[in-house]
């Protein structure tokens, strides 16, 4: 069994940073892509941030310039620093990560979510 653990959500002004951590334990062989994903109230979820293995990053159109996806590899963890936050931003914030166990077994995991609230 894998389970992800997400940390560091909250409330804050608009224009404030946030940081959002996310840590993968469990019967891990190894780890490819470990993302971030939200979901805003009566919207779809939809991808924020991706970082591969091999160190690549991918963005959000609506979040590039103000998030920025990091991970340690050895240590399992994803984080997304929050910059510039917007209202907009407003949403619950979920770690997924594609992971292989030691069986040799992949699936897609998913974090249970983190509330991130943008308001004055």
């Amino acid at each position: 069994q894998v389970q992800l653990v997400e940390s560091g959500g909250g409330l804050v002004q608009p224009g404030g940073s946030l940081r959002l951590s996310c840590t993968a334990s469990g019967s891990i062989f190894s780890i490819g892509a470990m993302n971030w994903y939200r979901q805003a109230p009566g919207k779809q979820r939809e991808l924020v941030a991706a970082a591969t293995s091999d160190g690549r990053t991918n963005y959000a159109d609506s979040v590039k310039g103000r998030f920025t996806v990091s991970r340690d590899s050895a240590k399992n963890t994803v984080a997304l620093q929050m910059n510039s936050l917007k209202p907009e931003d407003t949403a619950v914030y979920y770690c997924n990560a594609d992971v292989m166990n030691r069986l040799g077994v992949r699936n897609h995991y998913w974090g249970q979510g983190t509330q991130v609230t943008v308001s004055s």
